[in-house]
């Protein structure tokens, strides 16, 4: 189980409502996306913390770590702003710096809204709850197994790491770099018997593509819940209006 799930299976809020965590975190989302990063994008990052923080209980460290994991690829693209390619050669764009940090701050904003409901809500929920709105069933079965199998891929790698590493494969630059490169060459034969192994297992149990079942009880809707959630998506929809 990956660290996210083990958040969304243990935080104070796993019994809430998925329509409640879904309208906040989508919510959230929408509001990165069509109101001005700045001011907007701070106090979306803000609200989305405090409830993944404080309202869920999700260690601030795990929340930390979670918001880290794709802001390596933001501030790649970030940086791409930063700089022009003219007849001159390459210099710095004008009003680089200010596209860039728009840029960033609305990544980090939509990026908190998504995360606040994954690190809430376990993939089980989401799947039962997409089959209810009516997605087809082999839409809902390929994210599930593709879930699975990231998570599985990601364990090999890290059980490949640990063997490396114990045998003193990390030990300066030139065996680091050489371990590195043997692990991305053992892993995909690894990951491809796994999923062999997986497609197996579901044949073995009589799995013909009717739909995987999963074990998801739906919680009722707190009226006065949903109310702040609301609330809340209107406070941040007006201070992001005002700044326009």
């Amino acid at each position: 189980m990956s660290p996210i799930d083990r958040i969304a299976h243990a935080n104070r809020w796993r019994d809430r409502s998925l329509a409640e965590k879904a309208t906040l975190g989508l919510g959230l989302l929408a509001l990165a996306l069509g109101l001005p990063a700045w001011p907007t994008g701070p106090v979306i990052l803000a609200v989305a913390s405090l409830a993944a923080i404080g309202g869920a209980g999700v260690p601030w460290r795990a929340w930390a770590w979670t918001l880290a994991g794709p802001l390596g690829f933001v501030l790649t693209g970030a940086a791409t702003l930063l700089i022009e390619i003219g007849p001159d050669g390459v210099a710095l764009a004008p009003h680089g710096v200010e596209a860039a940090a728009a840029l960033t701050l609305r990544s980090l904003a939509a990026m908190s809204g998504l995360l606040c409901l994954a690190v809430t809500t376990p993939a089980t929920d989401l799947v039962a709850a997409t089959r209810r709105l009516g997605v087809p069933e082999e839409i809902t079965e390929i994210a599930l197994l593709t879930h699975r199998f990231l998570f599985l891929l990601a364990d090999t790698a890290l059980a490949m790491d640990a063997a490396q590493a114990s045998r003193l494969g990390h030990v300066g630059v030139r065996r680091r770099i050489r371990s590195a490169g043997i692990l991305a060459a053992n892993l995909l034969p690894r990951a491809l018997d796994r999923a062999r192994r997986l497609e197996t297992g579901l044949a073995a149990r009589g799995w013909t593509g009717g739909g995987l079942a999963v074990l998801s009880r739906r919680r009722p809707v707190s009226p006065a819940g949903l109310a702040a959630v609301l609330a809340t998506l209107a406070a941040v929809a007006a201070i992001g209006w005002i700044a326009r």
